[in-house]
């Protein structure tokens, strides 16, 4: 016979299957009396779970849908495949750009059994993400380490590989991760330089908490910081231009993987870009067709103008038969 306390997480974890059960069918799987279902079904009650019964032979019990839920009650094999579900919606990004799927695996790795950990453990290791082409390639451990510094406010030591490989070691203040619907970026304040800086996450080799606490002092918006990295960090020459669009159309014209946004006013959108050259920058902005001001550099501002009077005088003569 199994113990009280067992019987009742059983018996919740089988009205949570499915949408009804009379108590015979319920006495029948516990193997326990009917008498005992009923009991036990007033201590769930007294406990919070919002059980509903129908009156007569074809009866049964039921949990209220849209009530609240009490803590919930997972087998191994149910938390297993939670697990795993979360796991790939946070590596794919399923879910947008916010970080639910990962937050959820990340809680839920907290509370796992060490059998079921273990067994989660051997799948990473044996699974293999394939990326799109255009995606690089990052190992769900590593991305629940990087959430985990995130959460424990505390100091760490960074291995991390630049673009052209090589390997640097700092002491940084973790503080984000935030994906960008391409790839993962780790946001933290590097000690050394005393700035906030984005790093691409599957860069990193290694993290190494150092039980140092931190408090952090003014963060700055992880996802403005993320966008401004991706749209002018690669770049030798950024420009800044104001758009007479709000945001949302702002970001048609160019998106958000190009452009780092900002709102001006109702109506208005500052837009930071990156690029090769000036003239580089102002054959794109010419290609966006649509009303702009460059507010600075200079140099973007001259080479704008100079192709726009080229095509003007190009084409202000009448053509020629």
């Amino acid at each position: 016979m199994i113990t009280a306390s067992a019987r009742l997480l059983r018996l919740v974890s089988l009205l949570a299957a499915r949408p009804s059960w009379t108590c015979a069918e319920l006495a029948d799987r516990i193997d326990v009396t009917e008498r005992t279902v009923r009991r036990d079904i007033a201590k769930l009650r007294e406990l919070g779970y919002a059980v509903e019964s129908d009156p007569g032979p074809w009866g049964g019990y039921r949990l209220r849908a849209g009530s609240r839920v009490p803590p919930l009650i997972l087998d191994d094999e149910e938390a297993l495949a939670v697990a795993v579900g979360l796991r790939e919606a946070a590596l794919s990004g399923a879910l947008g750009g916010d970080q639910a799927a990962l937050s959820a695996l990340l809680k839920l790795r907290q509370v796992l059994p060490q059998r079921v950990a273990d067994r989660l453990s051997e799948m990473d290791a044996a699974f293999v993400h394939t990326p799109r082409s255009d995606q690089p390639q990052i190992t769900p451990g590593m991305l629940l380490e990087l959430a985990a510094a995130c959460r424990r406010g505390e100091r760490a030591r960074l291995s991390y590989r630049d673009w052209q490989g090589s390997v640097t070691v700092r002491e940084v203040d973790p503080y984000r991760l935030v994906h960008t619907g391409r790839r993962w970026y780790f946001v933290a304040r590097d000690v050394t330089r005393g700035q906030w800086r984005t790093f691409r996450a599957d860069r990193v080799d290694r993290l190494r908490p150092t039980g140092h606490p931190v408090e952090l002092i003014d963060p700055p918006d992880p996802a403005l910081l993320v966008s401004r990295s991706v749209a002018t960090g690669p770049y030798p020459l950024s420009a800044t231009i104001r758009l007479p669009v709000p945001m949302d159309q702002a970001l048609l014209l160019i998106p958000a993987t190009v452009g780092a946004h900002r709102p001006e006013g109702p109506g208005v959108t500052i837009v930071d870009i990156g690029g090769p050259d000036a003239d580089g920058l102002a054959r794109y902005l010419l290609g966006l067709a649509t009303p702009l001001r460059v507010l600075s550099p200079d140099s973007v501002r001259q080479a704008l103008v100079r192709r726009a009077q080229d095509l003007f005088q190009t084409n202000a003569a009448p053509a020629e038969p």
